[in-house]
């Protein structure tokens, strides 16, 4: 699982792109969060999920060295996710914008216990860092729920926070093409990887279609309201 974010070794145009849209999601969301001063629209609960997949799945940079590319990303990736965590929860004034209970979807209830189970039954080896890079695919699968549920509530979402989540999503689109491209030219098979992957596309396909159409017609998103 290691040879994630190396380079050379497994690099292609499609998975560079995914790497840069997810590290950009993660600029822009900072730069939101700073220029505003406002957390609005933004579930600080998503960003627990993904501090959460990114600690499991990289825990290797405590004993394994691929490159200095793989251990800039995973590096990144997690102290740029705890730092919007704490902007969000502890940081005056963004802290004080923060909608508790619009942001309310109990992860930890609904999400958390059956990834840790799928993650045990498929992962490859019963070693700590398999089993958990095993369940850090599932949570991110469904890391995208809290947001999501969020911007349902609000409708309304704000031009920043839409190009935050199109990014996610967009990265997530890339890397399958990534795995396609690898599939044909390296028979690259990752199961788990695939479906997991497949699942974290698939909830943002509504969102993708209106967040589209908002781009096309110039318009501010604006979600439809639950029947």
């Amino acid at each position: 699982r290691s040879s994630a974010y190396s380079w050379p070794a497994a690099m292609n145009i499609f998975r560079l792109c995914g790497d840069m849209l997810h590290l950009w999601s993660i600029i822009l969301l900072t730069f939101k969060l700073q220029k505003s001063k406002s957390c609005v629209g933004v579930s600080c609960r998503m960003q627990e999920m993904y501090a959460m997949v990114f600690c499991f799945r990289y825990l290797d940079l405590c004993w394994s060295y691929i490159s200095l590319y793989n251990s800039v990303m995973k590096i990144v990736f997690i102290t740029g996710t705890i730092y919007l965590i704490y902007l969000m929860r502890f940081k005056i004034p963004i802290c004080q914008t923060y909608e508790r209970t619009n942001d309310s979807f109990q992860y930890e209830l609904y999400l958390l216990g059956p990834c840790a189970l799928l993650g045990l039954i498929f992962t490859e080896e019963y070693a700590l860092p398999e089993i958990l890079w095993s369940i850090s695919i599932w949570l991110e699968a469904v890391a995208i729920v809290p947001q999501m549920v969020l911007m349902q509530t609000r409708r309304e979402v704000e031009n920043l926070t839409s190009d935050f989540v199109g990014c996610m999503g967009a990265y997530r689109a890339f890397y399958i093409l990534n795995w396609v491209y690898r599939y044909f030219s390296e028979d690259y098979v990752n199961y788990i990887g695939w479906i997991g992957g497949l699942i974290q596309t698939g909830l943002y396909c509504d969102f993708f279609y209106y967040y589209a159409k908002s781009k096309w017609y110039g318009n501010k998103l604006v979600l439809p309201g639950a029947q």
